[in-house]
């Protein structure tokens, strides 16, 4: 399983209206370490840029792939090929921004390509994708949908897991409140 993470200080802008920057740093600690626990006992690797993650990833049994500079899709493609060069047949990358998140290693038991979207089906909170087949991500905003399409793209098998724990991503001070009291 592969995390991207990214530096705790600088986590979660987008929060600043409704907490302060120690706020969004223990937050965003706190769902990523959650995420960590959600492996289903599969190894697991963060991909980073900031030394306090990489200090903190190996604290929590992870491996770290260090990737400075690089952005999120690259970031991520990179930690692929790491995973995949370490022996991986298929990577999980299961974003960690999830405070609900369970076990997601049940998205490696399909073959193809395994899409856990966010609850409003714009951006990919999960996605589990074989190795060798050269998948090409693309996070932000309509994720969802492109990652469906480079799974066509490549004639993969495509599985959409819609999960109510993984969808819950925290991105907007919205999204820390109960779903009633929005």
């Amino acid at each position: 399983m592969l995390v991207p993470v990214k530096s705790f200080r600088r986590a979660k802008l987008r929060l600043a209206p409704a907490l302060d920057g120690p706020e969004r740093a223990a937050l965003a600690r706190a769902m990523a370490e959650r995420v960590l626990h959600a492996t289903g006992g599969l190894p697991c690797a963060v991909v980073c840029d900031d030394p306090e993650v990489a200090a903190w990833a190996l604290a929590q049994g992870a491996g770290v792939v260090w990737q400075p500079g690089r952005g999120l899709d690259r970031a991520v493609q990179s930690g692929v090929a790491r995973l995949g060069a370490a022996g991986a047949v298929q990577v999980i990358v299961a974003h960690a921004d999830l405070p609900l998140a369970t076990d997601v290693s049940f998205t490696a038991r399909f073959a193809g390509v395994t899409l856990v979207p966010d609850r409003r089906e714009d951006g990919t909170n999960v996605a589990c994708v074989p190795v060798a087949a050269g998948f090409r991500f693309a996070y932000g905003p309509g994720s969802f949908a492109r990652h469906q399409a480079e799974a066509v793209r490549l004639g993969l098998a495509l599985r959409i897991a819609r999960q109510a724990q993984l969808a819950w991503d925290v991105d907007v001070p919205d999204d820390l409140l109960p779903a009633g009291r929005r």
